[in-house]
């Protein structure tokens, strides 16, 4: 147990040795590179106190999770998020306390460069690290023994995905449960019944340091033996809830209080933190788009739209937004003024269409009013789209967990969007691929994931999208 945890300290220590190599490195050619003519001596000066302050930030920013390398599943995408995370902290607390404590001019160039170039060479950085880790444990280093107790289809999966990957580090010895089990690997031993699992902890050179119980209440008192006696022999004991019987997908584990939780779903925007970072990015770009472009737009398609037709250059219908609630959502009049236009979606030849209203609905330009949505806060930039209260209606009859996709502010663009899934829905089918793509991206939001939403919307925008009509 000792040397497992020293191990674990000693990565750790290494990574981080690592990290602040790179960082006191890039950080000083990126002075010589960019800022050594402007700042001369003066800069020179205040060096060692800027090190200190720059490595003491970031060893602040690293101390709550910040080096995960060593877990024994991580994948990449973790690897980068925490990158970007560390990054964007430091450079947010290191910017703050430099301007404060007065160390001396530095260009935004020198910041913009700097951290643009460290996030980078400390992604692939930490990369590498984890691919080395990899191997080092494939080849049978830095191993975990582990023993299985149970065998529902908890246990089952458990074992598949620790047996399927060499590099995460598991040794499974084998399992017990109540009887034999032949959906478990036949390489995988039968240990013995529930009965047999103290004694057998208790012998001599078997070495168990991870034991997954999923083991049923009827053996509470079984269990409360395993826990006590794994508790004492430094020994990590895990409980593996059985529900799998009526809940056969992915679940969250969560506290409240004292009382262990199990919810069926992850939101990262319920997380206040998250929102503000979405609703200040939304407001920043409603703003500098209204304020800018907007009117120009809104005087040249305002004409057009005025000489295509009578009636009004804006059309507002009542959506379906957040939590269900009802707002007014702004377009573009694409069409002729019609009874019609609450209840029946646009068609590929729709005669209610007008010529200017046809580009506007083909280049998207119909959807830009509702960047004023966006600055009252009924929409997203980036979310589900919002749908006629008519087809919530219709829709929430028909497709399971279809109202899941307004847990969320809907937005202007979305990833369903982005993904084939806009437009006309003729078929159910199309209704319900997009409510899926909805779902996954609530349960997967990140910052990074909007912005590459609205890349590949300019792109699909740019390019031309046959469903855009």
């Amino acid at each position: 147990m000792k040397q497992r945890l020293q191990f674990n300290t000693i990565l750790r220590f290494a990574v981080l040795a690592g990290d602040l190599c790179l960082l006191n490195a890039l950080f000083v050619l990126s002075y010589h590179v960019i800022d050594n003519t402007i700042l001369g001596s003066m800069f020179i000066h205040s060096i060692p106190r800027i090190l200190v302050l720059l490595n003491l930030v970031y060893l602040l920013c690293n101390y709550n999770h910040g080096i995960i390398l060593h877990h024994r599943i991580v994948r990449p995408d973790h690897i980068v998020q925490r990158a970007l995370r560390n990054t964007v902290l430091h450079a947010l607390v290191f910017t703050t306390l430099y301007t404060l404590g007065d160390f001396g001019p530095l260009s935004v160039r020198f910041f913009v460069l700097f951290y643009s170039v460290f996030f980078i060479c400390l992604t692939g950085y930490r990369l590498a690290f984890r691919t080395l880790l990899k191997c080092y444990r494939k080849r049978g280093g830095n191993t975990r023994s582990v023993v299985l107790v149970g065998a529902d289809e908890n246990m089952l999966e458990l074992c598949e995905t620790m047996t399927s990957d060499p590099t995460y580090g598991f040794r499974l010895k084998g399992y017990f449960a109540p009887e034999p089990s032949a959906r478990y690997p036949e390489t995988l031993p039968y240990l013995g019944t529930p009965a047999d699992i103290l004694p057998y902890l208790k012998e001599p050179g078997n070495g168990v340091n991870l034991l997954f119980c999923g083991l049923s209440s009827s053996y509470s008192e079984i269990i409360s033996n395993i826990i006590t006696y794994c508790e004492n022999h430094f020994i990590h004991f895990f409980h593996v809830p059985s529900v799998r019987n009526y809940l056969k997908r992915r679940m969250f584990f969560e506290m409240m209080g004292n009382v262990p939780i199990l919810s069926i779903r992850q939101e990262p925007l319920a997380q206040p933190e998250n929102r503000l970072i979405k609703r200040t990015f939304d407001v920043a770009c409603s703003l500098l788009f209204l304020c800018t472009l907007f009117p120009f737009i809104y005087l040249i398609v305002g004409a057009a739209i005025k000489l295509s037709s009578p009636g009004p250059v804006f059309f507002k219908q009542k959506r379906s937004g957040l939590n269900g609630r009802e707002f007014w959502c702004y377009k573009f009049r694409s069409m002729r003024v019609n009874a019609q236009s609450d209840t029946l979606q646009a068609t590929l030849h729709d005669p209610r269409k007008t010529r200017v209203g046809n580009f506007l609905r083909k280049s998207n330009l119909d959807e830009l009013p509702q960047f004023i949505n966006v600055l009252r806060g009924d929409m997203s930039i980036v979310g589900p789209r919002p749908h006629m209260l008519k087809h919530t209606e219709e829709y929430s009859k028909l497709i399971s967990r279809y109202m899941v996709r307004h847990l969320v502010k809907p937005g202007i663009t979305g990833w369903a969007q982005v993904n084939g899934f806009r437009g006309e829905t003729k078929e159910l089918w199309q209704m319900e691929g997009r409510v899926r793509m909805d779902i996954w991206y609530i349960e997967h939001w990140t910052f990074l994931l909007d912005i590459f939403i609205l890349f590949k919307t300019v792109y699909n925008a740019v390019k031309g999208d046959k469903e855009a009509y």
